[in-house]
């Protein structure tokens, strides 16, 4: 990591280096600006608040929305919540594997497309729902989901 990199990082956090409770903004902030939690990060976060790099590692670890690399060019997240489950978000999910050949957590080797979990997106009356992108869908069926999916892989290319 560069000196400029180190500043970077104290920047984003010193907002919540005092506050009781700082550590999770301070990782949602670093992780907007990065996209991810370097684990290069979390010497610098245990000195700002006063914990061992083992501590931040587990609270990194420990909730599913942090990420220690960043994704791929595109990111699919596949709603795992019950409410999408009963409605076929696990079907969903089997598809995803089979056309891409990626699980949950997975990128594909030319970075173009990760795929993860989410555990609700707001959409429960309307699943089973995803993001890609950062846009949430609705009501979303394997071939629409297929499109999109087909979409990314053109934009890749081109």
């Amino acid at each position: 990591m560069t000196q400029y990199e180190c500043k970077s990082v104290a920047d984003v956090i010193k907002p919540f280096a005092n506050s009781q409770g700082g550590l999770l903004p301070a990782l949602h902030a670093l992780q907007k600006e990065h996209g991810y939690i370097d684990p290069s990060f979390h010497l610098i976060l245990a000195d700002a608040f006063n914990l061992s790099s083992a501590e931040i590692r587990g609270v990194v670890s420990f909730y599913h929305d942090f990420r220690s690399k960043p994704h791929g060019k595109h990111l699919l997240r596949i709603c795992q919540a019950e409410a999408c489950q009963s409605v076929g978000s696990v079907q969903l999910t089997n598809f995803v594997k089979d056309l891409t050949g990626l699980a949950l957590g997975e990128t594909s080797n030319d970075d173009s497309l990760t795929v993860e979990a989410v555990y609700c997106l707001g959409l429960c009356a309307a699943g089973p729902a995803v993001e890609f992108d950062g846009a949430p869908i609705a009501r979303v069926s394997s071939d629409r989901l297929a499109k999109f999916i087909s979409a990314a892989a053109k934009d890749i290319v081109s």
